[in-house]
């Protein structure tokens, strides 16, 4: 089961959402489902994940009237990259000409990453997890568009995110340590500074 962290509920509070044919799509060479709107539209590119590395990476994204839903894919595992480099390279990125509303841990079942909310200077506002598995880089990413509502259709897709390898990015130690770190949190906590945790650091 995954877990998913409690995110400030003035940014993504829901709205009802419009009459879409949500749809789960497998990509079982990369090990993840995630559930469109529509069909999405599938990209190979160039696509750099830090210290001006490019790597190949795999796009699949639907714009709507109401927001943009996308994954990125990114091979990194000969990059020599370590995860902390990875994800705050990513997290600049998605916030570079916005403010960041929160940065927070996410996990999905096994698999730990970093949820971020992004509201943008042009009124939009982005909700992306961003994850270092398995020799990927892995970005969800919900943007609602200006002037649009569009909240809870962009956390519906950003949950519906599941890895299908039943593998993980953390050793049995580091997730007991989070268990016993974070004494009487429902579930294993997304990180030490999950906001669910009463410690700050391990």
């Amino acid at each position: 089961m995954r877990s998913i962290p409690i995110v400030v509920a003035a940014f993504v509070a829901a709205s009802p959402a419009g009459a879409q044919s949500w749809q789960e799509y497998s990509y079982p060479e990369y090990a993840f489902t995630v559930v469109f709107p529509a069909q999405p539209l599938t990209e190979t590119v160039s696509y750099e994940v830090a210290g001006n590395r490019r790597v190949p990476a795999h796009v699949y994204s639907v714009r709507q009237n109401n927001g943009v839903f996308k994954v990125i894919v990114a091979d990194i595992a000969n990059t020599a990259l370590d995860e902390m480099t990875v994800i705050d390279h990513a997290i600049r990125t998605l916030s570079a000409g916005g403010e960041v509303k929160y940065n927070i841990p996410q996990r999905i079942d096994s698999v730990y990453g970093r949820l971020v909310g992004v509201a943008g200077a042009d009124g939009s506002r982005t909700t992306a997890a961003v994850f270092d598995y398995n020799g990927r880089f892995y970005q969800i990413e919900a943007k609602e568009l200006p002037g649009r509502d569009g909240a809870a259709d962009a956390l519906r897709f950003e949950q519906s995110l599941v890895f299908t390898d039943g593998g993980s990015n953390r050793s049995e130690e580091t997730i007991r340590a989070l268990r016993q770190a974070c004494p009487g949190t429902v579930g294993v906590p997304a990180g030490f500074d999950d906001p669910r945790c009463p410690r700050k650091t391990p």
